[in-house]
């Protein structure tokens, strides 16, 4: 038995005769009798039933942990995370503690360890683990710009001789991380069931470092995140529903179009990378600064499967009135301008809303983790 088994199964004896206690009857002196019994048996009330003790968790005492993968600077998620705390206080009445854990296994590590109070944003891949863990149980998903989905992309240079993935055999192949769905998983699982074999395997460390070893020519291709260009009206340039029913079937409808290319560069600010208008979301807008021609450079070569976004996830034993609560003042929250600041800011996690999620969703996931073996890191 594994520690983490073992500290659940001792939680719930521990419980189970703190209740077996607390029910036993207490202990009494018989009675002095001081005069003779009457003919009539005296009316005596009957016990009056207690309840249960309350659940303290939401309390001062006992705060509901918050925690936040740490996919982006600690500060800003610790920032924006209390924003979202202070609109949930004020909603519920409930108090809530933000945590960004050291990383996105000591997240799922700390949702087992605390089934009973804790709730997490954690990506579809954590989902996935955690649900099989421990029973993690999934509340919302993400939706970005209308999508609660997003892809994985093969980048190669524009110049580059491939056409098809079929061209990748043998290539040397870029990749961030293997615990990344999009940047390994994904695209690890379409190459295998394509037949296709790629050559050396580089880790880049990275979606950003991986775009910029195409861009440097240190690999042949790369995967990593796609997600949907806005157009000049500053919406996809596709819908989801489009997607859905089968409309988009070219590649060159995932691209913007090819007249702009050339025209591809960071705003002023280098905030964001814009051609002719169109707004670049994919990874390589991520390198616009260092290197602003990226999308002269570095080109689209295939987009894979949709794959489900990242999760609001409770612990599976969380109080089901708390959480009844915390969903319907997040959804209303998710309403507000200050959501913006908070969850939805682009320096956060750009999350532009939410919507319900069922578990069998990340089915595809649970695949892609049994596909590749991938165990989370000790």
């Amino acid at each position: 038995m594994n520690k983490r088994m073992y500290f659940v199964l001792l939680t719930l004896i521990v419980t189970a005769s703190m209740i077996l206690s607390a029910c036993a009857p207490a202990a009494t002196e018989a009675p002095v009798m001081t005069e003779a019994p009457a003919t009539e048996a005296p009316a005596t009330e009957a016990p009056v039933a207690t309840e249960a003790p309350a659940s303290d968790v939401g309390t001062p005492e006992h705060p509901i942990k918050v925690l936040f993968v740490p996919s982006v600077d600690a500060n800003i998620i610790t920032t924006g995370g209390e924003v979202m705390a202070a609109a949930l206080n004020e909603a519920t009445g409930l108090t809530f503690e933000v945590t960004v854990p050291t990383s996105y296994a000591a997240t799922i590590e700390e949702m087992c360890a605390s089934p009973a109070d804790t709730m997490a944003f954690i990506p579809g891949l954590g989902y996935a683990i955690a649900s099989q863990l421990c029973g993690v149980d999934v509340a919302f998903k993400a939706i970005r710009f209308g999508y609660p989905v997003y892809w994985a992309e093969y980048i190669v240079a524009r110049d580059s001789e491939f056409q098809t993935l079929a061209d990748l055999e043998g290539a040397t192949w870029g990749y961030g991380d293997q615990g990344s769905t999009s940047g390994y998983m994904v695209p690890f699982v379409e190459l295998t069931e394509a037949g296709i074999t790629p050559g050396e395997q580089v880790q880049t460390g990275g979606h950003n470092q991986t775009v910029t070893a195409v861009y440097n020519g240190e690999v042949d291709f790369g995967t990593v995140f796609y997600s949907v260009p806005l157009s000049p009206e500053s919406g996809p340039i596709f819908s989801y529903d489009e997607y859905l029913a089968g409309g988009i079937t070219t590649l060159e409808q995932y691209e913007v179009p090819a007249e702009s290319i050339a025209n591809c560069a960071p705003d002023a600010e280098g905030k964001k990378l814009f051609c002719d208008g169109y707004r670049i979301l994919d990874a390589r807008a991520n390198v616009r600064v260092e290197a602003p021609d990226v999308m002269q450079k570095v080109r689209i070569l295939a987009v894979s499967s949709a794959i489900p976004n990242d999760t609001l996830s409770f612990g599976p034993e969380f109080p089901a009135e708390l959480r009844a609560q915390i969903e319907e003042a997040l959804l209303a929250f998710a309403e507000t301008e200050a959501w913006g600041t908070s969850i939805g800011s682009a320096d956060f996690y750009g999350w532009s809303g939410i919507a319900p999620a069922e578990d069998a969703e990340y089915d595809m996931v649970r695949a892609m983790v049994e596909a590749t073996g991938y165990t989370l890191p000790e």
